[in-house]
Parts: C-alpha cells; sequence; structure tokens
C-alpha cells in the first residue's frame, strides 16, 4: 500500500520518527488532491498555503526537541459543516456561501492540540440532509469505487476523500446515518459515538449554539485503529460541562473474537436489504461462530420495532423541521392537518414529527427512554449487535426531486428514505455504532456492517472492527488511484 493510504497512526509516526516530515506528507496529500480531485470532487474548500505553514511549524518543532501530540504534524481534511476559522461553513446551503467561519469548532481545536493541520474541507449535501452530497455551491461528488455512483451522505466527501487517498483522516457527523452511510459506501471505517460524549460546539450555521437531540460528531478513518486515537482526543467534556463534567468510557469488553457474544440482525420487515447484504451478515456470523464467539440469529431486545422506529422519525424530524424558513413550516403545518387520522406510513409520520407540538417531543422523550432500558437489558447478554447500515451498495447519482426517488433492491423497488430505518435503530437510544468494510459486493463496490453496542460501550465497538480486520481484512484502495 502506498504511503497515501497508511493510516493516521502510521504517519505520524513515520513523522516523529523523521522518516518523512509534516511538509512532504502534506505535499503529497496536495498533489493528490490535484491530481485525483476534479473527478472525485471530495476535498471542495482548499486551504492549502496554511496547511503548508502548520506543516513547516510543525517540522521546527520536532526539530527543537518540543513536546508533540499523538498526530504531530499530520495533514487532515474535515467536513464542510465544521467551522474553521476563515474558511466557509455553508452546510450546502447557498443562503451561506459567504457566511465565513471567524473561530474553529471543538473538534477542529482537539485535532490541532493533537498536532493535525487541515489541508481544507469536504463535500455535504444540502442541509446534511441526504444519503448523497451535491449543492449547489459545490457540485457533486462521486464515489471513488465508481464516479457514477454515490460516496453517500451527508459525510460523503469525508469518506470520498479518504477512499481516494486524499487525507488520512477525517471527522464527520450523524443523524440519519450520515457517518456510517458513507463509510459502507466507500468501504472506510466511521464511528457514531454515544450520544453527547463528543462536544459538537462549531459544526453549525450562524445562531446554532445548542447541541440537537440525537445528533453527534465523530471520525471517520481507513482503520479501525485510527477511530480509536480519534475517539481518545475527542470525547470528553463539552465547553457548557468542562468544570464539573468528566467522561471514564470502559475499556472493550473483549479483546478475542472468540470471547464477544453477538446478535444477527440480517434484515427486517419494514426496510427489506439486498439479499447481498443480508447474506453478508450471515456469512460473518458463521465466521465468528467458527472462531468460538456466541451468536445468535434470533435475540433482540424487548422492544416493538415499529414503536422504536416511530420514536426514531418523531425526534429525526423534530431537530431536521427546527431551521427550515416560516413559509414552509407553515406550509407543512397545514398538510399534518389534512392528513388522515389513520395514515400511519412513514411519510404522514415525518409530516406530523416536522411541525410537532413540545407535549409530542416530552412523550416521545418517555418512550424514547424506554426504549434505551430495553436496550441496556439487551446487552447485559450480547456485546454486539451485527446489522446493515444501508440495503445496497452505493447506488448511481439521483437527483430528482426528494419524494419521487426509490431504490432498487433486488427485484422490488423501495422507498428511497426507508433505509433510514438501519441508521435510527441505534440512534434513536443514543448507542454507538460502528461501520466497518468486509469486502466488495458482486458489482465490485464495498459492503459496510454496522457494529451496534451499549451506550459508552465505543470501544467496544470499534475493537470488533479492529479484530474483524485481523480475520477479513479490512480497508482496500480503489483501483485506479495508487500515485
Amino acid at each position: 500500500m502506498t504511503l497515501a493510504f497508511e493510516t493516521a497512526r502510521q504517519l505520524a509516526q513515520k513523522i516523529r520518527a523523521r522518516e518523512i516530515s509534516s511538509r512532504e506528507l502534506t505535499d503529497l496529500y496536495i498533489q493528490r488532491i490535484e491530481k485525483h480531485d476534479p473527478a472525485v470532487n471530495a476535498v471542495v474548500v482548499r486551504d492549502f498555503e496554511r496547511a503548508r505553514e502548520a506543516a513547516a511549524a510543525a517540522d521546527e518543532a520536532l526539530a527543537r526537541g518540543d513536546e508533540v501530540g499523538p498526530l504531530h504534524g499530520l495533514p487532515m481534511t474535515i467536513k464542510e459543516a465544521y467551522d474553521v476559522e476563515g474558511l466557509p461553513t455553508t452546510w450546502g446551503i447557498p443562503a451561506f456561501k459567504d457566511n465565513i467561519a471567524t473561530g474553529a469548532a471543538e473538534s477542529v481545536k482537539r485535532y490541532r492540540s493533537a498536532g493535525a493541520h487541515f489541508l481544507g474541507k469536504t463535500n455535504v449535501p444540502l442541509q446534511l440532509g441526504d444519503f448523497q452530497s451535491y449543492n449547489e455551491i459545490y457540485g457533486t461528488t462521486s464515489n471513488p469505487w465508481n464516479l457514477e455512483r454515490t460516496p453517500g451522505g451527508s459525510s460523503g466527501g469525508s469518506s470520498a476523500a479518504l477512499a481516494a487517498g486524499l487525507a488520512p483522516l477525517e471527522s464527520g457527523s450523524d443523524i440519519g446515518g450520515s457517518i456510517r452511510n458513507p463509510a459502507h459506501f466507500c468501504g472506510v471505517y466511521g464511528h457514531k459515538p454515544t450520544h453527547g460524549i463528543v462536544p459538537d460546539q462549531g459544526h453549525a450555521l450562524p445562531g446554532m449554539v445548542a447541541s440537537p437531540d440525537i445528533a453527534v460528531v465523530g471520525p471517520l478513518a481507513r482503520s479501525a485503529e485510527d477511530l480509536a486515537l480519534a475517539m481518545e482526543l475527542l470525547a470528553g467534556a463539552d465547553p457548557f460541562h468542562e468544570l464539573g463534567w468528566r467522561l471514564a468510557l470502559p475499556a472493550p469488553r473483549h479483546r478475542e473474537l472468540a470471547d464477544f457474544r453477538v446478535a444477527l440482525w440480517p434484515t427486517e420487515a419494514r426496510a427489506p436489504v439486498s439479499s447481498e447484504v443480508a447474506d453478508r451478515v450471515q456469512q460473518l456470523g458463521d465466521r465468528l461462530a467458527g472462531l468460538g464467539a456466541t451468536v445468535s440469529d434470533v435475540a433482540r431486545p424487548a422492544f416493538d420495532v415499529e414503536t422504536s422506529h416511530a420514536t426514531y422519525l418523531t425526534m429525526l424530524n423534530g431537530v431536521m423541521s427546527a431551521g427550515l424558513p416560516d413559509d414552509i413550516f407553515e406550509g407543512m403545518q397545514h398538510g399534518a392537518r389534512s392528513l388522515d387520522a389513520g395514515d400511519e406510513s412513514d411519510d404522514a409520520r415525518m409530516l406530523r414529527a416536522a411541525v410537532q407540538t413540545h407535549r409530542d417531543w416530552v412523550r416521545a422523550g418517555h418512550v424514547r427512554a424506554r426504549l434505551r432500558l430495553a436496550w441496556k437489558a439487551f446487552f447485559e447478554d450480547f456485546d454486539i449487535v451485527l446489522c446493515p447500515q444501508m440495503a445496497t451498495a452505493a447506488f448511481p447519482h439521483d437527483h430528482s426531486p426528494f419524494l419521487s426517488r426509490t431504490l432498487q433492491i433486488d427485484d422490488t423497488v423501495r422507498p428511497y428514505f426507508e433505509q433510514v430505518f438501519w441508521a435510527g435503530l441505534p440512534t434513536v437510544s443514543y448507542l454507538p455504532s460502528t461501520v466497518f468494510p468486509t469486502g466488495p459486493s458482486k458489482e465490485g463496490l464495498p459492503i459496510g456492517l454496522q457494529a451496534v453496542g451499549a451506550e459508552f460501550d465505543d470501544a467496544t465497538c470499534i475493537e470488533f472492527a479492529r479484530l474483524i480486520a485481523l480475520e477479513i481484512g479490512g480497508f482496500v484502495p480503489p483501483p485506479g488511484y495508487e500515485d
């Protein structure tokens, strides 16, 4: 594997050992962006001169013998939704095209404290609200495995940059699979943390200060080891709580695959996945059983799946609609009042949730608390739920109106947003989830799976993904990006 595809941990070690300078590595990634990104369009905001200056300063500090952090001299990119002073933060919304950040997001500060610097920012969909990554400001990002396919969303630029070898480390955000979905589509690693353990300050548009419910920020990388390192740097008290709040995440429950207790959830009637994806869950489960792990095909937490999903849609759309213009919101209120009282379709649920009252939100919170208790009890008997992240591998670009979109799943056409079920299953209950690659589909596109764990068992999810890579392999670069 070429230098550009080595892990962030390996590259930082090479810099500390002076096998390569930070400036040399920074220039390497800049050259790769200039060569490969015109086709991929992942790194849409570039900050090369400041990156070179930071790299030179890192090399000088190392030469002086200064104490350095674990990412000293490492160049990286970050999702466009994060503030980096002097760079635009738009979330793909044309009205914010000229919104230039005056400060840095908390995650940016923590990466910098560890010694990293930033080459630029990566593309997102409009308002971070799609399984694809395109907008009027920056255009369309493509999947390095097949430029006719989406890299996912909303952290699609993040995953595409990692897969194409344009950066060694990234951070995204996730409320509907926006870290996990792109990781699956591009064959990289992504971790959705337990809610609230990674500060999200500065992942925001003007006027947004409070942390939204169920949304998180977290890392993407080309190895589970890099996810673990990033979480060590990012997790902890946010500025509101730092005076009196401390985080002590538990160590991984196990260090050998044979010791894990794994529940398989290969598909679900309310959000069916392709036979190829479902089979991948089962095949990996069989492999784990062969290694001595405890594997169950039937174990489930003690709640109704429809209740879980309905609660997730309530929370998701309550958050997503908060930033809508008044005229659009009023139109949605009128639409919700016009719904048939017995209409329990996802579209109806989402519309009602978008205009719900605070009373509705509080009641949904009580339901969510019962879901959390059910998961807590479940994870006394199991360590990991292994399930899909999405029904298919990366699908072709589709910029048609949202309500007309569909997904082809084997021989069936399904609603486009139905697959948010798999993202919402852990998200509504604040659970951590790591997506990791499992090898190619029949078309040669990556298939990733979710390892879901108990609240605060982030290290268990990541360690499980690390051990799986030792057994079946991990990230593989897409063809055509070797140099």
